[in-house]
C-alpha cells in the first residue's frame, strides 16, 4: 500500500492545480510543488507549498500536502505524526465519514483515503473499512486511477480480516471497471502521434498490472473459502500473468497444501526465489520469514513437529531480525509506537503470530511449559482468540499430568503396585502404591490469576474461552449445511463443489466469532470448540476439587447437541466421578454404563484447524491424522473396559462385593493384559482381602495381573441389564482410574 500511498500523493497535487478559482500563479506553485515532490525534493517542494500558502491560507489541501511531504521527507517513519495531522484537518473541517451524504466535495476523498490507509498499516482494519466502503458508494465521480486504488484496498482489507465473499464481489466490479477504462482509453487513442501511442501502452502496461493484482487477490479469496475447483482455475491465469514469481509459486504452494499434496507444497516452495524478491521496505513484507513459517505449517500437517518447530524458530529469527534492522528496538518493540520504523512496513513484524505457531507446535511435540510461554506472549495481542484460551489450558493440564509417554505419578504400571517392602522375615510388609492425589497448589498463595502453568490458572483460562463463545449461535435451529461444507478442511474436490453456496449464505448473519490471527470460528466450529472447554473445564474442576463444577460442566457437555464419541466418553466419566465424589453413587452407575460408549472416534472435524491463508499466514492447520495418546482408549472395547473398571470401584463403594468382581473380570478379559492399570490390580486385591482371600490377594500382588481370567461371556447379564440398587451409608470414595480419565487434548 506503500506505492499506493505514494501515487495518490500525486493526485493530490493535481487537485489543487486544477481547482476552480486558482490564479495562473498558484497553478505554477503548485505543479513547481508537485514536480519537486516526485523527483524527491521534499524540501524543495515544502518551500513552494509554504509560497502556495501564503496566497491561499484557507486551502486545507496545501496543509495536507505539507503534512505528506514531510512525512516522505522523514522516511515515511513518522506515521503517528501524518495520522495526527490528518485528524485534525478533519476536524477544522468539521465533516466525518459516517455524516457524509453525497461526498459533493469530491476532493475531501483523498482525505479520507489516506487516513484509511494509515489505519491499514497500523492494523487498524475495521476503521480502515468503515471509511472504505464510504469512499466505495461515491466511486463514480472518482478519477480511474483514484477508484482502483479504494477497491484494491478495500479488497485487501476484507481479505486480511477473512472476509472472502466481499472481496470477490468487489473484484468482480474492479474488473469490470478495468475493461471498461481500458476500451474507452483505446478508442480515444486512434487518432494520436507517438507520444500518445507511448501513453497508451503505459496506459495497457497498468491496465496487465492490475489484471494480474486481480488474479492473485482472487486465488488469496479461494483459498480462505477452501474453494479448491476455482481455485485452481485462478492459478492457472496467476502462473500465466506472473510466471514463476515468488508470489504465485507462494500461492501455488498454498494450494497445494490445502490438497493435502505436502511435498509437492515443500517442492514449489523451494522453487521460489526468495532473494529476487524486494524488502519489507518496498512489499511490506518479509518474505524470508513467510517461507520459513510456510514450511513448518507444511511439515506440522505432515505430523514432523520436530521439523516444524525448527522451521518455525528460523521464522522468528528473520522476523527479528528484520524488525532489528527497520526499527531502532529489537523485537518490533519500535511497531508498538508506530515510530522510527516506515510505514510500509508496519506490517511485515509477524513475531506473535508465529508465537502462536510455535506455541502449538510445542504443545504437540510434548513440551507444555515452552508452550505455555509463548502462547502468553502471543495472548497479549490475540486476548480475543476462545481457542487461544483453550490452548492455555491445554498446556496447564499438560505440565501437571506429565506427558503421554509417562504413567501416573502414583502408580508407575513398570514396578507394579508394590512401592516398597519393609522389614525382614515374620515381620516381611509389602507396602502398595497409593495414588496421589491431583489437587495439588501451585499458587503457595499467590493469586490464581498470575500467569503460571497451575490448574488454578486452567481454570481462569477456560472460563475466559467460554465468556468469549456466544450462547445464541448455540441455540440457532437455521440449517448450516453450507458452512459445514466451508468449515471442512477441503481436501477433497466435494467440499470445494458446495463453497460457492456458502458464498451466498454467509452473508445473511455473519455471526462469526473472530478467532485471529487465523480464520473466524464459523457455527459448526464454535460448537465444536465449547464442547471441547467443557470437556476440559470438567476435567480441571476435578484436579482442584470442585466437584459440583465439575459435574455442572461434565452434565453440559453432554447436553451439547453435536458431541463427539470421544467427548460423550469423557463426559460421562467426569461426571461418574464428580458424582461418587458428592457420595451420589446410584447416579454415577448410571453413567458408568458401558453402553453409553459407540463411539471414541477423536474427530471433531474443522474445529481445531487452524488454516493459513497464502502469505504463509501464520496458522498451521493441524493433521487430521492424530495420533491417539496413550491413555486414552484405542477401541469402543477398550472404552467400554474403562467403564467396567470405574463401575467396579462404584459397586464397592456400596459394599457390593460380588458385583464389582463381575466388573473387574469382565473388564479384564475385555483388554489386553498389559492394558489393565494398576488401580484395577489395587482394587482387586482390595476386594480379595473383603471376601477373605488373603493368598489370592498375595498372588495378585506378586504377579501383578487380576486372577482369574475369564472369559468375556462369563458374565453378559451385567452390560445389559444393569440392576437396580438400594442406597447404601456415605463411604470414602475412591477416585477413577487418572490413567483412564484424562482430557483428550485437541
Amino acid at each position: 500500500m506503500a506505492e499506493t500511498g505514494s501515487d495518490q500523493t500525486g493526485d493530490m497535487k493535481h487537485d489543487s492545480v486544477s481547482s476552480p478559482g486558482v490564479s495562473d500563479q498558484e497553478k505554477e506553485m503548485a505543479t513547481n510543488a508537485f514536480e519537486a515532490f516526485k523527483a524527491g525534493s521534499y524540501d524543495e517542494s515544502l518551500r513552494h507549498l509554504d509560497s502556495l500558502q501564503e496566497l491561499n491560507k484557507e486551502d486545507y489541501k496545501i496543509t495536507m500536502n505539507k503534512a505528506i511531504t514531510e512525512f516522505y521527507k522523514s522516511g515515511q517513519t513518522t506515521t503517528s505524526t501524518l495520522k495526527q495531522a490528518l485528524m485534525t484537518l478533519k476536524n477544522q473541517m468539521h465533516t466525518a465519514v459516517d455524516d457524509i451524504d453525497g461526498l459533493d466535495d469530491v476532493e475531501n476523498s483523498i482525505l479520507y483515503y489516506n487516513q484509511a490507509v494509515i489505519h491499514y498499516h497500523m492494523r487498524q482494519y475495521s476503521e480502515a473499512i468503515s471509511i472504505g466502503e464510504k469512499l466505495y458508494q461515491f466511486l463514480e465521480p472518482f478519477e480511474e486511477k483514484f477508484a482502483q486504488a479504494v477497491c484494491f484496498l478495500l479488497v485487501d482489507l476484507y481479505l486480511l480480516t477473512f472476509q472472502p465473499e466481499k472481496a470477490l464481489h468487489l473484484l468482480a466490479v474492479l474488473e469490470k471497471l478495468t475493461v471498461k477504462d481500458g476500451n474507452s482509453k483505446n478508442g480515444k487513442g486512434e487518432s494520436t502521434n507517438k507520444e500518445s501511442s507511448a501513453l497508451k501502452a503505459e496506459f495497457t502496461a497498468m491496465i496487465e498490472a492490475a489484471k494480474s493484482k486481480m488474479h492473485q487477490y482472487k486465488v488469496r479469496a479461494y483459498i480462505q473459502m477452501k474453494s479448491l475447483k476455482a481455485c485452481k482455475r485462478e492459478i492457472k491465469s496467476v502462473m500465466n500473468t506472473s510466471g514463476n514469481s515468488a508470489p504465485s509459486l507462494f500461492l501455488k504452494s498454498n494450494f497445494e497444501y490445502l490438497r493435502g499434496n505436502y511435498r509437492k507444497a515443500v517442492k514449489l516452495l523451494n522453487s521460489s526465489n526468495i532473494a529476487e524478491h524486494p524488502g519489507p521496505l518496498k512489499t511490506g513484507e518479509c518474505v524470508r520469514c513467510m517461507f520459513w513459517n510456510n514450511l513448518g505449517c507444511i511439515h506440522f500437517a505432515m505430523g514432523k513437529h520436530n521439523l516444524g518447530l525448527f522451521y518455525f524458530k528460523k521464522a522468528l529469527q528473520e522476523n527479528d531480525h528484520i524488525c532489528a534492522q527497520l526499527g531502532d528496538g529489537s523485537n518490533g518493540q519500535a511497531a508498538k509506537k508506530f515510530t522510527g520504523i516506515p510505514m510500509c512496513a508496519l506490517l511485515a513484524n509477524k513475531r506473535y503470530e508465529l508465537l502462536y505457531n510455535c506455541g502449538i507446535q510445542l504443545l504437540h511435540i510434548g513440551r507444555p511449559l515452552a508452550a505455555f510461554e509463548c502462547l502468553m506472549e502471543a495472548v497479549q495481542v490475540y486476548h480475543s482468540n476462545p481457542r487461544l484460551w483453550l490452548r492455555l489450558a491445554e498446556c496447564c493440564i499438560t505440565a501437571n499430568k506429565g506427558s503421554s509417554e509417562q504413567e501416573t505419578k502414583g502408580l508407575p504400571s513398570k514396578k507394579g503396585i508394590v512401592q516398597a517392602v519393609v522389614g525382614q522375615g515374620y515381620h516381611r510388609k509389602i507396602v502398595l502404591a497409593s495414588q496421589s492425589t491431583q489437587n495439588t497448589i501451585y499458587s503457595e498463595g499467590q493469586s490464581a490469576a498470575i500467569p503460571v502453568a497451575s490448574m488454578e490458572f486452567a481454570a481462569i483460562c477456560l472460563r475466559n474461552a467460554l465468556l468469549l463463545l456466544p450462547e445464541h449461535l448455540q441455540h440457532d435451529s437455521k440449517p448450516d449445511n453450507g458452512s459445514k461444507s466451508c468449515s471442512q478442511s477441503g481436501s477433497t474436490e466435494s467440499g470445494s463443489e458446495t463453497s460457492d453456496a456458502c458464498s451466498g449464505k454467509t452473508q445473511e448473519g455473519d455471526k462469526f466469532i473472530p478467532a485471529a490471527p487465523s480464520s473466524p470460528l464459523r457455527k459448526q466450529e464454535v460448537e465444536n470448540l465449547r464442547c471441547s472447554i467443557l470437556a476440559c473445564s470438567a476435567y480441571v474442576a476435578l484436579a482442584l476439587g470442585d466437584n459440583l463444577m465439575a459435574l455442572n460442566h461434565a452434565e453440559k457437555l453432554l447436553h451439547q447437541t453435536k458431541l463427539s464419541g470421544s467427548l460423550k466418553f469423557l463426559g460421562h466419566l467426569y461426571a461418574a466421578e464428580a458424582l461418587i465424589s458428592l457420595d451420589r453413587i446410584s447416579d454415577a452407575i448410571a453413567h458408568l454404563n458401558p453402553e453409553n460408549v459407540t463411539d471414541v472416534s477423536l474427530g471433531v472435524s474443522s474445529s481445531e484447524q487452524d488454516q493459513g491463508s497464502d502469505k504463509g499466514d501464520l496458522e498451521p492447520v493441524e493433521s487430521s491424522g492424530k495420533q491417539t495418546p496413550l491413555c486414552y482408549p484405542s477401541s469402543v472395547s477398550s472404552a467400554r473396559a474403562t467403564m467396567l473398571f470405574n463401575l467396579g470401584s462404584a459397586y464397592c463403594l456400596r459394599s457390593e462385593y460380588e458385583k464389582a468382581r463381575k466388573c473387574l473380570h469382565q473388564a479384564a478379559s475385555m483388554v489386553n493384559t498389559k492394558e489393565i492399570p494398576p488401580e484395577a490390580i489395587l482394587l482387586g486385591v482390595y476386594l480379595e482381602l473383603q471376601n477373605g482371600n488373603t493368598q489370592l490377594a498375595l498372588q495378585i500382588i506378586k504377579r501383578n495381573q487380576l486372577l482369574p481370567s475369564v472369559k468375556p461371556a462369563s458374565s453378559p447379564d451385567l452390560r445389559q441389564k444393569p440392576l437396580p440398587f438400594q442406597s447404601s451409608q456415605p463411604v470414602q470414595p475412591i477416585q477413577t482410574p487418572s490413567s483412564f480419565t484424562q482430557v483428550q487434548r485437541k
